[in-house]
């Protein structure tokens, strides 16, 4: 068994990290050891979640961060530097789902939204972070995927296209700079039993397509503590030396062994558990 402090004097930078899978990373990282930096849109969340680091015997600092801000981030990486040492580590989390409908239906703004924190804020970390790790040769990037990475998603255009465009630059990233010491890593989650799952957005007249989701939920969603300690694997020694992999929690096996677990459960007459969603309506523009 590898040792719980597989990564004992790294330094770590988490964008997103105030809540959910961001703050789960963050966690596992500094559990393995790492000092950690993590941002977010909140100044009081960000600040919230550094004082929970803290408090769990972590070397944890944190500044508020809007990705899509190219200063933001640096001023981030700066914070991270300054405070904790050279960056060893940067894990771009941050994003934002529109909410569920057909494209033209939705605000302009949220769907602005989407293309400015995972499109833009993913470009924004990657080239701070690997302006930080080439010259030393050294250093590790993962971009987190999402569903629709490998595929359209209708209902879900901008989330699904926004991720195929992270795996794409991503793997375009781990070319560019193979054999740079660098590491640059796809990773998809999977199911995150987060808010971002379990409280969505839909455009009146497309809430009641969504019902299924509470019984994908009970077969294939895993707590955040799942794909973080996934993350700590890709950020480990026995990827030293490795570039342009991409790893997802929704294997075949894992689909297949969620599936048989809900078989037992329901065998045993415990049903499945399905988790009420909690979906807003969102009003089409005028006309449609």
């Amino acid at each position: 068994m590898a040792s719980k402090k597989v990564l004992e004097g790294k330094v770590a930078v988490v964008t997103g990290a105030s809540r959910g899978l961001g703050l789960a990373i963050a966690k596992a990282l500094a559990e393995s050891g790492a000092a950690v930096c993590i941002g977010s849109r909140s100044a009081e969340a960000t600040a919230r979640a550094v004082a929970s680091l803290v408090a769990g015997g972590a070397r944890a600092v944190g500044r508020a961060c809007d990705v899509s801000d190219p200063e933001a981030v640096e001023a981030l990486a700066d914070l991270a530097e300054s405070s904790l040492g050279p960056i060893d580590f940067w894990v771009n989390n941050a994003g934002l789902s529109a909410p569920y409908g057909p494209t033209a239906h939705l605000p302009i703004g949220a769907l602005r939204a989407v293309v400015d924190t995972n499109i833009a804020g993913t470009m924004n970390g990657s080239v701070v972070a690997l302006r930080r790790f080439l010259p030393r040769a050294g250093g590790k990037l993962v971009n987190l995927l999402g569903r629709g990475d490998d595929g359209a998603i209708p209902l879900q255009n901008l989330y699904s296209s926004s991720k195929v465009w992270v795996r794409n630059f991503t793997r375009a990233l781990a070319k560019e700079y193979a054999g740079s010491g660098v590491g640059i890593f796809a990773f998809n989650p999977g199911l995150v039993l987060t808010d971002m799952l379990s409280r969505i957005e839909a455009v009146r007249g497309h809430e009641g397509k969504l019902r299924p989701l509470a019984v994908v939920k009970a077969l294939w969603g895993s707590p955040a503590e799942v794909p973080a300690a996934r993350v700590v694997a890709l950020l480990s020694p026995r990827t030293d030396g490795r570039t342009g992999l991409v790893d997802r929690v929704l294997s075949p096996g894992f689909m297949l062994r969620g599936a048989l677990s809900a078989l037992w459960r329901m065998a045993r007459g415990r049903g499945l558990g399905e988790e009420e969603l909690e979906i807003t309506v969102v009003e089409p523009p005028e006309g449609l």
